[in-house]
């Protein structure tokens, strides 16, 4: 009896995922969603490191040219940034911590609503493209 209960936990809800994902057609990331200004401006800040497959997805209110930058920021990311319909607008691969200030900030080449902080080399790893679509798998 107790091994059918512990089975029918551990196995409820196996059809959905458990966390926030971003999903490629390459490659599913689990992420942090990060929706309120204070939470934005702290980012993956003093982290030591990010699981393999794991992100943080930034969203705005607004779409728009959202600027980042790495300060106190320890590991090297990928920045991607999409559209209000979920596709690549722009990639910043590699992006190194900020050594010393002033430091620098990237931006998009066009507007965006969301952007994915990656680990660095992530990007290049799943072939990501302009202009790809991406599914957001959000809980409510």
């Amino acid at each position: 009896m107790m091994i059918y209960i512990f089975l029918a936990i551990l196995f409820s809800g196996c059809n959905q995922p458990s966390q926030n994902q971003v999903c490629f057609p390459q490659k599913c990331f689990n992420v942090e969603v990060v929706v309120d200004e204070k939470d934005r401006e702290r980012g993956l800040q003093d982290r030591r490191s990010l699981d393999a497959n794991a992100g943080m997805l930034f969203i705005f209110p607004i779409s728009h040219y959202h600027a980042f930058w790495m300060k106190d920021t320890l590991i090297p990311l990928d920045m991607i940034w999409f559209d209000y319909a979920q596709r690549v607008a722009h990639i910043e691969q590699n992006v190194p911590p900020c050594e010393q200030d002033p430091c620098p900030s990237y931006a998009p080449s066009q507007k965006a609503l969301y952007v994915l902080e990656l680990n660095a080399g992530q990007a290049e790893r799943i072939k990501l493209k302009l202009g790809e679509r991406a599914e957001f798998r959000l809980s409510p």
